[in-house]
């Protein structure tokens, strides 16, 4: 049926009949509410226009019955728009919790894509059907906005934060991919597309990368920038071990705690005195400036990965030839 219409894309996720059911039905109250006043209008003034022998005003007559019923009326179907895009709102905004994890950032002017794997793709994303995606999204220089209209999602994304949408594709196909919002003057060129495929597909096209995964390169970083020197278990007195953090609370300073995901691990290798923890003294520096959004992405990676006794030895470097006590790249 969308085929047939132009102003509308083809529905290929599971959001997109909820997004295109709420919009057709705001768009019949409003063609129906402005006949409806349009009409009395133009009713009223035909048989109320002002004609020789007609020129004084009736009488008002005040009717409770018809004050109550369109009051009613209008009431019932405020809160069915409201209920509605209630629904619409959460069902696209609360991701599945065993959705894959797909990792955006923008650039003026491409996207920079990652898989799960560590597997890396600028403007052009491939994901598999019938799974669901969170897409975690942040931007290294100005706004952008991740939109796939097929999928009926776009999402502002913003320098200096994360932010995150999620969206289940149901056929397969290539969908445009745009950014939506103006970033520049090479903003209509900010253009990709997403490419769903077959589980079975995706899982061949994964196998034909070669790229090095996400948790190696940030176990690389890690010894880089001497991130060993502090978080082992030898300074454990100078900064606390990254065994096993990710998504757990963590105490501060404050007297507060709180939950150690992306967003958290991001603000503390950018601005490390933003929360102290609890019985540490605030000695890390910033790396603003050193590591860019990939980077801290592939770190973030790698702290995920780190298990019981896997943080690398502090005369470790970062070649991988001297790496002993390799971590699992699964990130």
């Amino acid at each position: 049926m969308w085929n047939e219409v132009p102003l509308f894309p083809e529905q290929a996720s599971t959001a997109a009949p909820w997004v295109d059911s709420l919009y057709l039905m705001l768009v019949a109250i409003s063609t129906i509410m402005t006949l409806l006043v349009a009409g009395a209008l133009f009713v009223f003034c035909v048989k109320y226009r002002r004609r020789p022998g007609h020129e004084r005003a009736l009488p008002a007559v005040a009717s409770t019955r018809v004050e109550v019923f369109v009051m009613l009326f209008m009431l019932l179907v405020f809160l069915s728009i409201f209920f509605i895009g209630a629904r619409v709102y959460y069902m696209t905004n609360q991701p599945p919790p065993n959705s894959m994890d797909i990792y955006v950032v923008g650039k003026q002017w491409m996207w920079h894509l990652q898989h799960p794997g560590g597997q890396r793709e600028i403007n052009e994303l491939h994901v598999p059907i019938n799974t669901p995606i969170k897409v975690t999204m942040t931007s290294q220089d100005v706004i952008h906005d991740f939109s796939i209209p097929a999928f009926r999602v776009k999402q502002d994304v913003i320098p200096g934060r994360y932010a995150y949408m999620w969206f289940n594709a149901t056929k397969p196909g290539k969908y445009h991919l745009f950014c939506a919002e103006y970033c520049g003057t090479d903003h209509s060129q900010m253009v990709g597309w997403v490419i769903a495929m077959e589980p079975r597909d995706y899982q061949e096209w994964l196998r034909t990368r070669s790229d090095e995964s996400a948790a190696s390169r940030g176990r690389k970083l890690f010894l880089q920038f001497q991130c060993i020197t502090c978080h082992n278990r030898e300074s454990s007195n100078r900064a606390p071990l990254l065994e096993e953090i990710y998504g757990n609370r963590v105490p501060l300073q404050a007297g507060t705690s709180v939950i150690a995901d992306d967003a958290y691990l991001r603000e503390s290798i950018l601005q490390p005195k933003a929360k102290i923890v609890a019985g540490y003294r605030p000695i890390m520096p910033s790396y603003q400036g050193q590591a860019d959004e990939r980077d801290i992405l592939d770190l973030i990676a790698f702290i995920r990965s780190l298990g019981p006794n896997q943080t690398p030895l502090r005369n470790e470097d970062s070649d991988p030839r001297k790496q002993q006590g390799a971590t699992t790249d699964d990130p």
